[in-house]
């Protein structure tokens, strides 16, 4: 009986059908970019506000005055007083009633010196002058309120978490393509209920809900782009993630073109309810119908990979080998069990941490100082292109180690020197936190690759989604790092992050080198993976000895 590799070569490893499915399940990774980004335009300030005085409703609807005469009446007292009170986060201790004149409200008070008024703080009445362009002036997240707009990211974020889990496993237990339908589903409807969330309670626990289910489209659909491809053309699994980048580049044409919060945020989640199509032609992974036992239906497939890709599958194939183990519930265990899958697991994990938290770091601290938000944003979009170019370059010339250990290490100096140079030179400091950011971009995509390489298919889905859960620990970590240590010395959070990057440099010098080796089946198939020193071992080399490049 034929292996699963040697069928996929006589089928195509890259033909007609993977190219049509890979471009298909690509778009997924320019909805969920556009999630993962979405807070920057969800929650952009919302221009001009201030503290309403109570009975302002009122009074400006019996006078007619615009939010901007109502915001004079309201702030220009205040700055009688004090030059430096805003009047977003406290008001005039007084309260507009029937009595109040149109032409000055606070000539009742008149016996007084606005000076002498006292001040209250504003807990839940502000006036916007563009009151539905946020979600920010939508529930009112300003002053004392401000941190839940950090809050809902970290949600987020939060569900990203339990996407990895929840979903992974069941990815691994139920199918590629059930848990990748479902999933799609969740996001278009969760997506839809935030929009119009009636108080922001509800839209926490729907936002979770999207996070969650966005995670299981982004990690499944790569999963399944990474098992349908031959060893030497995943690749791929590098290319997908230019799609992710591209959903950074048009978010901010999205925003700029949608003028509220909630007609972008429609924008970004409708577009996955299209992805139900896939229903119908996309089919379930046949490496993962192997595990599974079910090796007609993954012959089937084949077949019609086969047809799809103007090959001719031998008719004397009547079943396929199937791995020899099966792991119907996952669990952590599965992955440290072994020596090799547990020395994979915890440096992958350390990676994504590490990637994750240093990425979004530099996001933050570059940020955006002035200028034009939405040309800001593309322009920080588009500096990660040339990530995956000099990935797809440099990964099959010199394998996935020493790009991935390289691109940690250049991040490392960059924030060393980064953090060292003096603030008269901007232009050198902005350039080397740049080269920061391309350097972990690289890391970053890299280590979606490798991970995947490193796991057996009956336990890839899972592997994948709890070592990448610590990519969304990393990012709810992120801001909290950045700010507190910057309050210390601006740039300490750059020491830290060229610690963190220089270790992760090293460590993934000690996985193993993946390069053109078949996809692995079994705990055993990684167990006997070339070795850190280059050694390839006899069971899989015997096995697999025309799979090498």
């Amino acid at each position: 009986m034929p292996s699963f590799d040697e069928v996929l070569k006589e089928a195509g490893e890259f033909g007609r059908f993977q190219k049509r499915i890979f471009f298909l399940l690509s778009q997924t990774g320019i909805t969920f970019s556009s999630l993962y980004a979405s807070v920057v335009f969800l929650g952009r300030a919302p221009g001009n506000f201030w503290c309403r005085i109570p009975g302002a409703a009122e009074l400006s609807e019996r006078c007619g005055w615009t939010l901007q005469e109502e915001r004079n009446f309201t702030v220009l007292p205040l700055h009688l007083r004090n030059e430096s009170v805003s009047g977003e986060c406290e008001r005039l201790d007084v309260t507009w009633d029937a009595s109040a004149s149109c032409a000055s409200p606070l000539a009742r008070y008149g016996n007084h010196s606005t000076g002498s008024l006292p001040l209250a703080p504003c807990h839940d009445n502000w006036g916007y002058e563009q009151p539905h362009s946020s979600m920010v002036s939508e529930y009112d997240l300003v002053c004392g309120n401000a941190w839940m707009l950090d809050l809902s990211q970290a949600i987020l974020n939060l569900g990203f978490l339990a996407g990895a889990f929840i979903l992974g496993y069941a990815a691994d237990r139920y199918g590629r393509i059930p848990i990748y339908l479902l999933s799609c589903l969740g996001v278009g409807i969760s997506g839809i209920i935030v929009a119009f969330s009636p108080n922001f309670t509800v839209f926490m626990i729907f936002r979770f809900l999207q996070g969650m289910f966005g995670k299981g489209t982004w990690m499944t659909c790569y999963v399944i782009v990474t098992e349908i491809v031959g060893s030497d053309q995943r690749i791929v699994g590098i290319v997908i993630q230019m799609f992710f980048t591209l959903g950074i580049i048009i978010l901010p044409g999205i925003a700029y073109l949608i003028p509220t919060w909630q007609g972008i945020q429609l924008a970004i989640s409708l577009p996955n309810f299209l992805f139900l199509l896939y229903y119908w032609v996309v089919p379930e992974s046949p490496r993962w119908l192997l595990t599974r036992k079910k090796g007609e239906k993954a012959l089937k497939i084949m077949r019609n990979i086969a047809k799809h890709n103007g090959k001719f599958l031998s008719p004397h194939y009547s079943e396929i080998t199937v791995s020899n183990e099966e792991v119907s519930n996952p669990s952590f265990l599965d992955l440290v069990r072994t020596p090799q899958m547990r020395r994979n697991t915890l440096i992958l994990m350390y990676a994504w941490f590490t990637s994750a938290l240093i990425y979004q770091g530099l996001v933050m601290r570059l940020g955006i100082i002035g200028g034009n938000l939405y040309l800001d944003f593309f322009i920080s979009g588009a500096v990660e292109l040339p990530a995956a170019f000099l990935i797809i370059v440099t990964i099959d010339r010199f394998g996935r180690r020493l790009p991935f250990a390289m691109s940690n290490i250049v991040a490392s100096i960059a924030c060393l020197i980064t953090a060292f140079l003096p603030e008269d030179i901007p232009w050198l400091k902005t350039t080397l936190a740049t080269l920061g950011r391309l350097s972990i971009t690289i890391a970053f995509e890299v280590v979606y690759l490798v991970n995947s390489e490193l796991y057996p298919t009956t336990l890839r889905n899972f592997g994948v989604s709890l070592c990448s859960s610590l990519c969304d620990l990393g990012g709810i970590i992120a801001p909290f790092l950045l700010f507190r240590l910057a309050a210390i010395w601006l740039e300490l959070p750059l020491i830290i992050f060229s610690i963190l990057a220089a270790v992760c440099g090293l460590l993934v010098l000690l996985l193993p080198e993946t390069k053109g080796i078949p996809l692995p089946e079994t705990v055993e198939d990684v167990e006997q993976l070339p070795s850190h020193f280059g050694k390839c071992g006899k069971k899989r080399k015997q096995r697999d000895t025309n799979s090498y490049i």
